[in-house]
């Protein structure tokens, strides 16, 4: 795939009718070739969205450990799973205003250190308060990586937004169900010590440094070469700025993503309890979870592509949400019988994330639109689906069961099809607002 990337490249550069003939005296040097920071780009997008969701795994696989090292209430915990959400929401504001400052690259690369910085402390740093600290500082840096990533794909790869974002969502989804997967096992082989099972992780996220540095060196040896020159156009409505939140597209898009990511939520913290109240081992329901999380390994990197091939996105907003709504009933009705099918559909059914990212760089035609549209579907979807755990646990306490619980999600599944149908819609913010 790079390496189609970077011919594509050299054959756009090399047909580019000059504009006229200088003599070898007067001759600017030609530009020296991209084609490394082409394969540097796509390094680091996909060891960053490696690293996009393993803080939050990590801690749901050892949170009972945590809780009893730390001494740490059942309220305080229920406050910490919130927490991912709730600084999706703030920090990812600041990512715009960030980006313009001090280039995407930049910012990434301030983004990956604070998470390989949160990581490491979070586990030494000693107490509730100090953990919460760290933990907040790592989630700072994935909020504002989250709103750039799809920025990044559009200005390095405008035509190849679905396969990146693709690529870019398969990465997050191994990251994600990696960390969920071995971080007990690797706990275990560490001496059992949960300290010694989160901190591994900042090994991790320290690698994602490394490509965004020479991006962001190469960028301040010449200055632009981290990034292609935004067109005029761009440049002009980066200092304008879009009344995005006059957009009609721009919301639809942003409630999607939070009815999505609510819907995420829930399945990562209330399915396997959901399969064990059934009567299904405390294994065998890990396992489930597993297998709904690993269903958007492969599937994260075809919806994408398909989305863009298609004019309108909404036949797959519809498919998605069918297999959610089938999933759910599944679990009313027969949760342990059809446990395995009920754990694909859902899985399925999540990867709404990927399609909700590839319509963010569908929806906008500037690069700059594409900022201000990451950061409002993304802060106020994370906004949204704050909620949406919390509720369904009240729900559980009070109720003494599951049956209200799945008819919320089911509930919710509805109006998460009817706003992607019109986010989905063939149009551009920016064309939307000039019109």
């Amino acid at each position: 795939m790079m390496g189609d990337m970077a011919s594509e490249e050299t054959r756009t550069t090399m047909t580019s009718p000059p504009t006229h003939r200088p003599t070898e005296s007067t001759a600017p040097r030609p530009p020296a070739p991209r084609a490394w920071t082409t394969r540097l780009v796509v390094v680091g997008i996909v060891l960053t969205a490696l690293n996009l969701r393993p803080a939050i795994t990590s801690l749901g696989a050892l949170l009972e450990e945590v809780r009893d090292g730390l001494g740490m209430s059942g309220s305080v915990a229920g406050l910490l799973t919130s927490v991912p959400p709730l600084c999706f929401a703030v920090f990812g504001v600041m990512a715009p205003r960030l980006a313009r400052r001090f280039g995407p690259a930049a910012v990434v690369c301030a983004g990956m250190a604070a998470i390989t910085a949160g990581l490491a402390l979070r586990p030494f740093i000693g107490g509730t308060a100090g953990f919460l600290a760290a933990s907040a500082l790592a989630l700072m840096g994935i909020a504002v990586s989250n709103v750039l990533m799809p920025v990044i794909v559009k200005r390095w790869f405008p035509d190849r937004v679905g396969s990146m974002t693709g690529l870019y969502s398969m990465a997050l989804a191994l990251g994600t169900s990696l960390a969920a997967a071995v971080t007990v096992p690797m706990t275990d082989a560490l001496g059992g010590s949960w300290r010694s099972g989160l901190v591994v992780w900042a090994g991790l996220a320290a690698a994602a440094v490394l490509p965004w540095i020479a991006l962001v060196r190469a960028r301040g040896a010449a200055p632009g070469s981290d990034e292609p020159a935004p067109a005029p156009g761009d440049a002009r409505q980066e200092a304008a700025g879009l009344r995005i939140t006059r957009s009609r597209t721009a919301w639809a898009l942003a409630v999607f993503f939070g009815l999505q990511a609510t819907a995420a939520y829930i399945t990562m913290g209330w399915m396997a309890q959901i399969f064990r109240d059934a009567g299904v081992a405390a294994g065998t329901a890990g396992l489930l979870l597993a297998v709904t999380m690993v269903m958007g390994v492969p599937l994260a990197f075809v919806i994408p592509r398909l989305a863009t091939r298609l004019p309108h996105q909404g036949p797959i907003v519809v498919a998605l949400g069918v297999c959610g709504l089938a999933g759910y009933a599944g679990l009313y009705l027969a949760p342990a019988g059809g446990a395995w099918a009920w754990a694909v559909l859902l899985g399925i059914s999540n990867c709404a994330f990927p399609l909700a990212l590839t319509m963010v760089g569908m929806r906008a035609r500037t690069g700059a639109g594409v900022v201000q549209l990451s950061a409002f579907a993304q802060s106020t979807g994370y906004l949204l689906s704050i909620p949406g755990p919390l509720l369904v646990g009240v729900l559980y306490q009070h109720s003494g069961g599951w049956g209200l619980p799945l008819a919320l999600m089911a509930g919710l599944m509805v109006p998460q099809i009817a706003v992607g149908i019109r986010a989905g819609r063939n149009r551009t913010v920016e064309d939307e607002l000039a019109g």
